[in-house]
This record gives structure tokens, C-alpha cells and sequence, in this order.
């Protein structure tokens, strides 16, 4: 069969193998067309972040540049703003302004002051401040004479007197309050004592080294203040500048000013940088700038530029692609996130799933055609195989009954009445015969059950008239005793009789072929089956049947392999018993089989009875 199979299976194999080779270069088509769309989603995403990083780059920078000068006046004045401001020179932070006041509770410039003003109105001249105190009493006297001039030349000694002897901050910060509160006379006060408060000394008085106004020197020397110190003299000046209609706004601010704390600066940065996603900060040389960004509103302030120039709709997105705590400017990158980009490219790799299932699909197609095609050739070969088997076999079967009646038929005419021995010869005829009519009769009634051409005829027969036909049929036909036994009862079918007798001789017969015991014993017993008729059990002793072959023992021209002696057939008969009882609405199977023989078991479906009629 292999042979006759080879050119049909070298054909679809040429085939198989031309249709994969186009599915596969189909699905690198499908795959490169993928590739292409991701590769100009992904150009544009990238022209777009790398438009974008460049613009934040360069916006940092600006900020930086713009806000210098601001910068550069909150470290020399320190009622200038300072808040967002970084400036690090050599290791040392002058911005953001450390506003941590000295640890603990002592209130000893209060406790100084309290003494001061106690000194001066009880005229004392003890040290530190007898000589200070001294002139301070001449000034206030002189403007209290109305003496502005003498008044003037009294204040420029006693400032003279204070930037030769300077006092550390605790007992001078203190002194100057105390100065300013005495000898402030609203808009008549002297210029000098006004300077005290905000714009600073003179050169010739110590310039902005000795003094750079009291509002300016608290500020500056506030680490060196405990808190309740620093309250303390805060309130105070705050007092005098109002008493001198000096603005303290900008110094109450800055009192109330929130300073950052220490902030943690490499000694080498690589460049322009972002710290923490809150200082942009540039090292010059010794020198660190930097001020504070508000990195949310600069990334929203440029997602809106690239709505306005229509690089996306309103659901896009800008954001960092790393969130490191100190990123280089230049391996600063923005990531643009966009719904739209993300659903083309899922509907990118829905398409290529689809197409690639579709490849997938027509080439599982193919080759489940090529099987389908080589089941079915197979299928055509092996039944022409079959009829070739059949047509052989039957014509050997019917070819030797049909010699043997010849060959007997003229020994009997010639010797038939000389010699004795021959007189059986009439009857080995008519087994003959017999045979040859059962044969012919399995073949004719499988051919019309098997077309849909047998009328059935069902009648209420009992089984007990069944077996007593199979026992009639068995007498002279077959070559060895047989032993038939029932334990049927008065059990009816409703069956067609001819097809069941026909049923019952090709097991009884099926059994005497497969047998090597004499003599052959069969058993038919019966019993009904709740939701059928009855169930009818057929035995022998035969030889058995494998269980691997129970179920193939009842296909069309099924014979088993030789197990002993060449066994006669058509492999017709078991096939028949099947397609009668399948046409009784019944079926029939093997029960069990063995060494010691075989059970089938036939299953009747129950009986149709009539219905009375109801009365009307």
C-alpha cells in the first residue's frame, strides 16, 4: 500500500513544502511591516522628548542666568529675599540662609538688655558699659536741651567710641537697641542714630563691618542667638523702626524666613545639574549657583508648548525618565507619554497577532488537509483491498463447495451403486450446499441492510421457537457435535424472525469455526433489562477473542489472524449481527471473552405494545 500511497504523498509533500515556504516569508513580511510602524512611533517620540529636554535644559539655565542678580543681592544684604537661592563657596553655604537659631533656652541678650536699661537710668559706670553708657546719657541730655548741633557732635564720639571698642554680639546687639530707643526722636532724629537701625554706618564710623544697621546685624548674627533671644530683640527693633518710620517688612520676612537646611553639594560636579528634582544648581570654579525649580510646573508649562504646536492632544504627558536624587544636565532625558502612541502601538501588535494567527491558521489548515487527503487516499486504497480480499475470498469459498458437489455428484454417479462407503455422499452434498447457500445469503442480506433496502418485519415471536430453529439448522451442517442448551423461558421479541435466525446461525456458526474443543457447547440464557426488552447472552467454548479485537471484530470484512488452522470466511458474519441488531433498535457487543470461550451479549429494546382505546 506504501507503494501506491508514494506518489500521492511526494506530491502533497512538495505542496506542504511550497505553502510553508510562503507563510514564512508572509510572516517576515507581516513581521517587518510591525518593526516599520514601531520605528516611526518611536522616531517621533524621540524627535518629540529630545525637543523637549533641550527646551528644559535651556529654560533652567535662563532661570538661573535671570535670577543672578537677585542671587548676588541675598548675599550681601541680608534683608534681600534669599529663599530659592543656593550659593556655595568653597565647602561653605552662604545660601539658602541658615536660619537655626543658637541651642537652648537662656535668654542672655534679654538679660543684658534688662541690665543696660537698669544701668542707664541709675546712672551706673560699671564695666562693660560705664564709658558707653556715659556719652549715651550726654547725647540724650543734649537732645532733650534741644542742643541738635551739640546733640550731633555727642553722637559721632560715641559712635567713634563703639567701632574702637567692639563688644561681642550677646552685649553690643543689645547696647544698639537700647541706643536706638533713647535717642530716637521721631523725624528729628539724628541721621547717624537712624543709620544704627537699617542703612549702616559710615565708613569713618567702621562702615558695614562694624555696623551694618541693627536690622541687617540681627539677621546675620542670629546663629549665635538662642530662640527666645532672638524673639526678643526681633520685637524690639521692630518697635524702633516703627517709632522711626523705617520700613521692617523685608526684615520681619526674612526673621520669619524658612531656610532649607545644609544642603549636601559635591565637591566636583560634572556640570549643569539637578539635585533632588528641586535646585538646579552651575559650579564655577570654587563658586556653586543654583536656584530652586519648580520642576511639576516646567514640565506642565512645556506639555502645554507641544499642544500648542500640535505634537499631541490634551492627554499628553510630560514627565523624568529617571528620578536619580542628583541627574547631570546632559543625561537629563524627558519622557512623553501620550494614550494616543500607546493605543497605535497596541493596535500594531493586535494586528501582527491577527495576521500571524491567520498564518498560524492556514497552515495548520494545510496540514490538516494533507492528513485528511492522505487518511482518505489510504481509506480508498485499503478499500479497494478489502474488495479485492473479499471478491477472492468469496470466490474461493463459493468456487469449492460448487467442485465439491461436482466432483461428488459424478463419483456418486458412477459408484454409487457398486460401492457401499459412498452412500453418504448425498449428504456431504447437500452440507455442501447448505454452505454454499448461507454464503450466499449473508451476502445478500448484508448487501440490502447495509444499501437500506431490507424491509424490516417485525413480529412478536418468542425465543424459545428462535432457538429451536437454530437447533434444526445445526443438525448435518456442521463437521463437529454440537451441544446447544437454553435458558430462555417465555420470553418474547419483536423482532423480524428471518434476520434474527440469520443472527442467531452466524454466531453459532462463527463459534464452530473458531473452536478446537469437541464437541462445541452453546448456551443462549435470557433476561429482561430494566429500560429494554431483555438482554440475550450467547456463549461458546471457543477459542476467544483478544480485547484489543472486541470492537474491530464487528467492522465490514474484519477477519482475525490465523491462530491454528486456516479458518474459512468472508468476515461478513459478526459485521451482519451488528447491522441486524442496529436495525432492531438493539445492539450487540462482547460481554466477556477468554480461553475458555466467548459471551455476546445482545441487547433488545422493549417490546411495543398497544394502546387500548379510551372510551369516548
Amino acid at each position: 500500500m506504501l507503494r501506491r500511497l508514494l506518489p500521492t504523498l511526494i506530491a502533497l509533500g512538495c505542496g506542504l513544502l511550497a505553502l510553508t515556504w510562503g507563510l514564512v516569508s508572509l510572516q517576515r513580511i507581516f513581521a517587518q511591516e510591525r518593526e516599520d510602524a514601531r520605528a516611526q512611533l518611536a522616531s517621533r517620540r524621540h524627535a518629540i522628548e529630545e525637543f523637549a529636554t533641550l527646551a528644559l535644559r535651556q529654560t533652567l539655565g535662563q532661570q538661573l542666568k535671570g535670577n543672578l542678580p537677585a542671587l548676588h543681592a541675598a548675599m550681601g544684604d541680608p534683608l534681600a529675599p534669599g529663599e530659592g537661592f543656593l550659593l556655595n563657596f568653597r565647602g561653605h553655604q552662604f545660601l539658602p540662609r541658615l536660619t537655626r537659631s543658637a541651642r537652648g533656652s537662656r535668654a542672655t541678650a534679654a538679660r543684658h538688655y534688662r541690665e543696660l536699661v537698669k544701668a542707664f537710668s541709675e546712672g551706673s559706670t560699671a564695666e562693660p558699659w560705664g564709658e558707653r553708657l556715659g556719652r549715651l546719657r550726654a547725647v540724650e541730655a543734649a537732645l532733650d536741651q534741644g542742643r541738635a548741633s551739640r546733640a550731633h557732635a555727642l553722637a559721632e564720639e560715641l559712635l567713634r567710641y563703639h567701632a574702637e571698642h567692639p563688644l561681642p554680639p550677646v552685649q553690643e546687639l543689645p547696647f544698639v537697641l537700647l541706643m536706638l530707643e533713647r535717642l530716637q526722636r521721631g523725624e528729628v532724629t539724628p541721621p547717624l542714630v537712624r543709620a544704627l537701625l537699617r542703612e549702616g554706618l559710615p565708613e569713618d564710623f567702621g562702615g558695614i563691618e562694624r555696623s551694618a544697621g541693627l536690622q541687617r546685624d540681627l539677621l546675620r548674627e542670629r546663629w549665635r542667638f538662642t530662640q527666645p533671644d532672638f524673639e526678643f530683640l526681633l520685637a524690639h527693633v521692630v518697635q524702633v523702626s516703627t517709632a522711626l518710620g523705617e520700613p521692617s517688612d523685608d526684615f520681619q520676612a526674612r526673621a520669619r524666613e524658612a531656610g532649607a537646611g545644609m544642603l549636601v553639594i559635591p565637591e566636583n560636579l560634572p556640570g549643569p545639574t539637578l539635585i533632588g528634582q528641586r535646585w538646579y544648581v552651575e559650579q564655577q570654579e570654587e563658586v556653586v549657583r543654583g536656584i530652586a525649580v519648580d520642576l511639576d510646573a516646567l514640565l506642565r508649562d512645556l506639555a502645554q508648548e507641544l499642544r500648542r504646536r500640535n505634537h499631541f492632544g490634551a492627554d499628553g504627558l510630560v514627565r523624568l525618565r529617571d528620578s536619580e536624587a542628583m541627574q547631570p544636565l546632559e543625561s537629563l532625558w524627558l519622557e512623553v507619554s501620550v494614550p494616543a502612541w500607546t493605543a497605535a502601538e497596541n493596535a500594531i501588535e493586535q494586528r501582527y497577532g491577527l495576521k500571524t494567527l491567520l498564518v498560524a491558521t492556514c497552515g495548520a489548515l494545510a496540514v490538516a488537509i494533507v492528513v485528511m487527503a492522505v487518511v482518505a487516499q489510504h481509506g480508498r486504497y485499503r478499500y479497494v483491498e478489502l474488495k479485492s480480499d473479499f471478491v477472492a475470498t468469496v470466490s474461493h469459498e463459493l468456487r469449492t463447495p460448487l467442485a465439491s458437489i461436482r466432483l461428488l455428484a459424478e463419483t456418486m454417479e458412477r459408484k454409487l451403486s457398486k460401492v457401499p462407503e459412498m452412500r453418504d455422499y448425498p449428504e456431504r452434498i447437500i452440507q455442501a450446499a447448505d454452505g454454499l447457500h448461507f454464503l450466499v445469503e449473508n451476502i445478500l442480506s448484508f448487501n440490502r441492510i447495509d444499501k437500506g433496502r431490507w424491509q424490516l418485519k417485525p413480529a412478536r415471536v418468542k425465543l424459545d421457537e428462535l432457538v429451536g430453529m437454530l437447533r434444526s439448522d445445526l443438525v448435518g451442517n456442521t463437521s463437529v457435535p454440537v451441544q446447544l442448551t437454553a435458558d430462555v423461558g417465555d420470553v418474547e421479541l419483536e423482532v423480524d424472525p428471518s434476520l434474527l435466525r440469520l443472527l442467531l446461525i452466524n454466531l453459532a456458526r462463527n463459534a464452530c469455526a473458531y473452536n478446537r474443543r469437541n464437541p462445541v457447547e452453546l448456551s443462549i440464557r435470557a433476561y429482561p433489562h430494566e429500560g429494554h426488552g431483555c438482554v440475550v447472552l450467547f456463549c461458546d467454548n471457543g477459542i476467544g477473542i483478544p480485547e484489543s479485537e472486541w470492537e474491530n471484530v464487528f467492522r465490514d470484512f474484519y477477519r482475525l489472524g490465523s491462530q491454528g488452522p486456516e479458518v474459512h470466511g468472508s468476515g461478513l458474519g459478526l459485521a451482519l449481527c451488528r447491522k441486524i441488531m442496529a436495525l432492531h433498535g438493539g445492539r450487540i457487543s462482547i460481554d466477556n471473552s477468554g480461553p475458555q470461550g466467548t459471551t455476546f451479549s445482545l441487547l433488545f429494546p422493549e417490546p411495543r405494545h398497544e394502546r387500548p382505546e379510551q372510551p369516548s
